[in-house]
């Protein structure tokens, strides 16, 4: 079942209006310091999805609103909360992300959603991914690239167990799940390609994937500097499936892996991660501190490894909907509506809050129990894609998300 939420206009915003542009977070000058920018070249994007509806009270706390401390009792982040200004801060495991703002490189939108208000998971990832009704034959990414199709060579590849949606559609794609390694002299990959090596389709599939496994091979081998970067495939295929652990260590392997393959002569210029485990029914506090810890890992990897191609790319940190606004029984929040999406990267303006902050206050939860959302989702994403990668509005409100036009891009973030 869903119900339609609000159109922005009837959000009723009340604390501050800092849409993309103007005052910073109210921070001393030398801590919003201007962006170091890389020499010009291709333009890059990761989405990266948190699965499983994760947290913006907590990744973003709004440490400033008087109402927060009531609402969530054992689960608020105060004095342990990185401070971004007076109003809001970052969870205490998010110190990439909380460095990256300091350098300009980071934003916060605190109060996003999708325009339909779905409390299933899996309906949810749905409608963030295809972003186009009940249609989910493609993604909104595939779309873009389909848009950029003899403007660009942009590429897209996908990380994570399974190809998400968002990247699926008539463009090919790559996909690479971490953990998985294949030996260079295996038999089966040989005898795939005896088979298949001549279809005009599958054959393609598969030397694409051959590919991308080589280059996710050479890129972990190269992240192995108690090697000097030299491995054999057995070693290499150890590493590989260190990745999927937990350990800040795997995470920030994981973010350099993904890294070489956005490096010059890999040319993938689109990528979507999935991450898993932010639904936080019970026991909220020491799960989600893990997986963010995870996640900020996952970013200084990437960054470190991009180097100069930093200053080319964006960051778009999202998920499927938020969490209640109110501690439960079991020391967790359960399905919400509105959560935060961060933006981060070497090529963003410095500036405040994205949208605005609806505060915490029970008149203004949504249905007497969420964060209201003040901004549409889908309005971000067009951001990025407009002023970022270069895609047309036409395409963006008609193609890339159908019938969106009463949906504007947010604009003058990059």
């Amino acid at each position: 079942m869903t119900r339609s939420i609000p159109e922005p206009s009837a959000w009723t915003p009340t604390r501050r209006r800092v849409l993309a542009a103007g005052a910073g977070f109210g921070l001393a000058l030398p801590f919003v310091a201007a962006p170091a920018f890389a020499a010009p070249g291709r333009k890059k994007f990761v989405l990266v999805i948190l699965r499983g509806a994760a947290d913006g009270l907590s990744m973003t706390p709004p440490v400033g609103d008087p109402n927060y401390v009531a609402l969530r009792r054992e689960l608020a982040l105060t004095d342990e909360a990185l401070r971004l200004d007076g109003d809001f801060g970052l969870h205490p495991e998010l110190k990439t992300v909380h460095r990256l703002v300091g350098a300009g490189q980071g934003r916060i939108a605190p109060a996003v959603a999708m325009p339909e208000r779905i409390r299933s998971h899996f309906e949810a990832q749905d409608r963030l991914e295809s972003a186009a009704g009940d249609d989910i034959s493609s993604g909104w990414l595939n779309r873009a690239l389909a848009s950029l199709s003899g403007k660009t060579e942009a590429e897209g590849l996908s990380v994570g167990p399974v190809a998400p949606l968002v990247l699926r559609g008539e463009v090919p794609t790559a996909s690479w799940s971490p953990g998985r390694a294949v030996e260079a002299q295996a038999r089966l990959p040989m005898l795939v390609q005896d088979l298949y090596g001549d279809d005009p389709v599958l054959g393609a599939a598969l030397a694409r994937g051959l590919k991308t496994e080589a280059l996710a091979q050479a890129n972990i081998a190269r992240l192995a500097p108690e090697a000097g970067g030299d491995l054999s495939a057995a070693e290499t295929a150890r590493l590989t499936r260190t990745l999927m652990g937990d350990s800040r260590e795997a995470a920030g392997r994981l973010g350099g892996t993904v890294a070489g393959f956005m490096q010059e002569g890999a040319a993938t210029d689109l990528v979507a991660i999935s991450l898993d485990g932010f639904d936080t029914h019970a026991n909220q506090a020491g799960a989600l501190a893990g997986r963010l810890a995870y996640l900020d890992a996952m970013l200084g990897g990437l960054k470190d490894g991009l180097g100069a191609g930093w200053g080319e790319t964006v960051v778009l940190v999202v998920t499927e909907f938020g969490r209640t606004a109110r501690i439960n029984g079991t020391q967790g929040t359960d399905h919400g509506t509105a959560s935060t999406a961060l933006l981060l990267g070497g090529g963003l303006k410095p500036g405040g809050i994205i949208g605005d902050w609806p505060t915490l206050q029970e008149a203004r939860l949504f249905e007497n129990r969420d964060l209201a959302p003040t901004a549409d989702l889908r309005s971000l994403f067009k951001g990025v894609l407009a002023e970022h990668m270069g895609v047309d509005r036409r395409a963006l409100d008609t193609t890339v998300f159908p019938d969106s036009a009463t949906a504007p891009p947010i604009l003058g973030f990059v």
